[in-house]
């Protein structure tokens, strides 16, 4: 145990160097997810068409439906897993790794079993045009069809990730990048099975980084190893689990519908926007991973020093990490705003395509740093215990303004422009909510006192 203890670097030394010694694996991690992503993309856009590039992007927003909500909820068991360890409480700690295991196998099923029976509706009421519509529904169904893998891997990572490793999860996504990128050559380029042969890229590639995480959990001696036999929801944690969880896996669900009435909104466009939108999540995409890495790494952060009672060090935290975030969005937005002509040319030549997407980029790229006070205050807020709060204020503030400035904005001026405009108004009025929530402190007090740890302001 104290050997444990004393390999925890989280809970001590510098802030902004163990910041970034936990933050860069995530990055490249996400970096290469982000990097077989868009690989997909490219192959399917420049060797397979348009069609079949837009009949790809139109399926994010609904996989994200589904998975977003059960990702979502057993992100409540990294918060958990974090707290234990940082407290170093052993016992719970094995019992909350192999209750995620298990949410993780329960919500793989279920998300078979939904995602295959609403897929043809659900494409139909998004008014995906007739040309694309079966290839989207093709994606879906072989997708869904091995998404107990993608289940296996995102709660896996979430448990080593917790518990201060995010070098595995890197080496894992490294090896299931190259697998993509080669199957998607044998399979698109060689075979010419088009969108068929990027879903089954994709499903073998998960099924990889599931078998790969496992073993990493399955074969550890410490206290987080992962033994079959004792695979079963512990009550007491998986309450604990779904009072964190389940706001975020509803924030996600809300987002996943605001982005749906977004999605519908571009489908109303034609078949160049929908191309372009799927262009354009791509490569914003590399954006999002930055903000997306720090945001899980302050939500460890703060769990595991929460968890020790090491409140100065948490506040310390947030305030460093939002500073580091800041200066890495801002520089990201310069570059893409210079670079997005080349970058759109990636995945497709048409020049329509590229000039759509220009003009949304034109409006994103400058806003990007309103959401970097959302995603760290959020990730920071939850690493205490606290999610109902952040789920609410997201859920208003972001989803349902975006909905209602879709439904009514756009509207009255119907063009592409009008639709980017969305997240610079949604972001910016989301953002300052959450700074004078967070500037409040009373999520840290309450969290102490759902924890029921005793209020040490010294510590």
């Amino acid at each position: 145990m104290e050997q444990k203890i004393r390999e925890n670097s989280i809970t001590e030394g510098v802030i902004w160097k163990q910041l970034l010694v936990f933050f860069f694996p995530i990055l490249i991690g996400t970096f290469f997810q982000q990097l077989y992503n868009t690989v997909d993309t490219i192959i399917v856009g420049q060797y397979v068409g348009k069609e079949a590039l837009a009949a790809v992007g139109t399926t994010g927003t609904l996989i994200n439906l589904l998975v977003g909500f059960f990702v979502g909820v057993s992100s409540g068991a990294t918060v958990i897993i974090s707290q234990f360890f940082g407290g170093g409480d052993w016992k719970n700690l094995s019992k909350a790794v192999h209750t995620s295991i298990a949410l993780a196998l329960a919500g793989g099923g279920m998300i078979l079993v939904l995602g295959i029976l609403t897929a043809r509706p659900s494409l139909a009421l998004l008014g995906v045009p007739e040309e694309i519509l079966e290839d989207a529904l093709l994606y879906l169904n072989v997708y869904y069809s091995g998404i107990l893998f993608c289940m296996i891997y995102n709660v896996g990572t979430g448990v080593l990730r917790a518990i201060g490793d995010s070098r595995m999860p890197l080496y894992v996504l490294i090896v299931c990048c190259l697998v993509n990128i080669v199957l998607d050559l044998l399979f698109v380029v060689a075979f010419h099975w088009g969108v068929l042969g990027v879903a089954l890229a994709t499903v073998v590639s998960q099924a990889v980084s599931a078998l790969l995480i496992m073993l990493r959990l399955m074969l550890t001696q410490e206290a987080y190893r992962v033994e079959l036999r004792l695979l079963r929801f512990d009550r007491g944690i998986l309450r604990s689990v779904i009072r964190i969880g389940l706001p975020a896996g509803a924030q996600s669900v809300c987002y996943s519908l605001s982005n749906l009435v977004i999605q519908a909104s571009i489908n109303s466009f034609g078949t160049d926007a929908i191309a372009s939108w799927a262009a354009i999540g791509k490569i914003d995409g590399f954006i999002w991973m930055v903000m997306g890495a720090f945001g899980i790494s302050i939500t460890t952060f703060v769990g595991q020093n929460f968890g020790a009672r090491k409140y100065g060090r948490v506040k310390r935290s947030v305030m460093v990490c939002l500073a580091m975030t800041l200066g890495v969005t801002i520089g990201l937005s310069l570059v893409l705003l210079v670079f997005m002509e080349p970058l759109l040319r990636f995945f497709t030549g048409d020049t329509e395509v590229i000039a759509i997407g220009q003009s949304f980029l034109r409006i994103l790229a400058p806003s990007y740093f309103t959401f970097v006070f959302i995603e760290i205050f959020s990730g920071a807020i939850r690493g205490a215990g606290e999610a109902l709060q952040p789920m609410l204020i997201t859920v208003f503030g972001v989803c349902g303004l975006r909905i209602l400035w879709v439904l009514l904005a756009v509207p009255l001026y119907p063009t592409m422009q009008m639709v980017a405009m969305n997240y610079p108004v949604t972001w910016t009025a989301t953002a300052t909510v959450f700074t004078i929530y967070y500037c409040r402190m009373k999520w840290l007090e309450r969290g102490k006192r759902a924890a029921g740890h005793l209020v040490d302001e010294n510590a």
